[in-house]
Parts: C-alpha cells; sequence; structure tokens
C-alpha cells in the first residue's frame, strides 16, 4: 500500500473583500511546551468552523516546527471570541491584531 500524502492546511488569512469593515484580525496560535499536539488538534476542531481534528493535527505540526500558525482571520468580533475560546482551552496565543 502507498504511503498516503497529506497537504497541512493553508494558514486561514483573510485579505479582505473591501468590505469597509476594516482588515482582518488574525487568531495565532503559538507553540508551548505544554499542549500535547492531540489537545492542540482537539481544540481547533472543537472551537474553529471548517477545522478537523486531522486539519488540526497539521496546524499542530506547523506551530511545532514554526513556533505559529494563524489559525484563523476575518472579522474582529469572531477573532475576539475564537481567541477566548481557545485560550480557555489552555492554549497559548499571541495578541490579537490586524
Amino acid at each position: 500500500m502507498a504511503a498516503e500524502t497529506i497537504n497541512p492546511p493553508r494558514e486561514r488569512i483573510d485579505n479582505g473583500l473591501g468590505n469597509g469593515l476594516g482588515e482582518p484580525w488574525n487568531v495565532v496560535v503559538l507553540n508551548d511546551s505544554h499542549n500535547t499536539f492531540e489537545g492542540v488538534a482537539f481544540t481547533l476542531s472543537a472551537v474553529l468552523p471548517g477545522v478537523s481534528y486531522d486539519g488540526g493535527m497539521q496546524f499542530a505540526n506547523r506551530i511545532h516546527f514554526s513556533g505559529r500558525a494563524v489559525v484563523w482571520s476575518g472579522h474582529r468580533e469572531l477573532a475576539e471570541l475564537y481567541w477566548s475560546q481557545l485560550v480557555a482551552y489552555g492554549l497559548t496565543l499571541a495578541p490579537l491584531g490586524s
């Protein structure tokens, strides 16, 4: 059986649609020494729409090897909601910003 190639998810960066709502806000997860790959994957899949557990594992790998990953980007209010939920689960996040 051939090895299956899994493409890592792209960072979810919204470049804006010119709708007058301002620049998109990025939710950035940072690498830390207290969260497991499985815990990060579970948390991302539980909080972020459209992220499966496997996608969360791919983000966890990116976070581990590069030190950070933009896991969601968009309107400020949703960014604040997702940011606070991820922090409540115990993930380490960068300050919110656009």
